[in-house]
């Protein structure tokens, strides 16, 4: 497959939409279409509108001949239990959504948004970033320097 030349860019909340839009796309390529709830929109949209208000959220877009093309968004990790962790200790960011079109993948895109969403965090004082890789990004984030953590999970289906 021949590379396409691709820009990098700062997402503006006009392209809420279609950030919202690759997150549920993203899903889709995970479990299944039936999986994701019917209001994905809204409740994407919502999301970002909150987190863009008290976590300094950040989206980047990637553009192909000036069509989007792939997406992600960042933001302060609120923290999943009682932070009393100093900021000097440990700031963490959190990326989610990375998304690529099919027909855009195996280029370097998402590794590209991914450099992004990670200066930005770290232009907000972070110390760490965080994400939660499916297994087609797994590569891609070990390739960057993420290392697998200590989280686990159980399925209680």
């Amino acid at each position: 497959m021949r590379s396409l030349p691709y820009t990098i860019r700062v997402a503006t909340p006009q392209e809420d939409s279609i950030i919202a839009e690759h997150f549920c796309l993203l899903w889709h390529d995970i479990i299944s279409v039936d999986a994701v709830k019917s209001d994905w929109r809204e409740i994407t949209l919502e999301f970002i509108e909150r987190v863009r208000q008290d976590l300094s959220y950040q989206a980047f877009v990637a553009e192909v001949d000036s069509k989007v093309v792939g997406s992600v968004g960042c933001q302060l990790f609120a923290g999943l239990y009682p932070n009393v962790l100093t900021e000097q200790y440990r700031k963490s960011g959190y990326i989610w959504g990375v998304y690529v079109e099919p027909a855009y993948r195996r280029q370097g895109i998402a590794k590209k948004l991914t450099l992004e969403s990670l200066n930005y965090l770290k232009s907000l004082g972070c110390t760490r970033a965080l994400l939660h890789a499916s297994p087609l990004g797994q590569p891609v984030y070990s390739s960057l320097g993420f290392t697998p953590s200590n989280e686990m999970c159980f399925d209680l289906r």
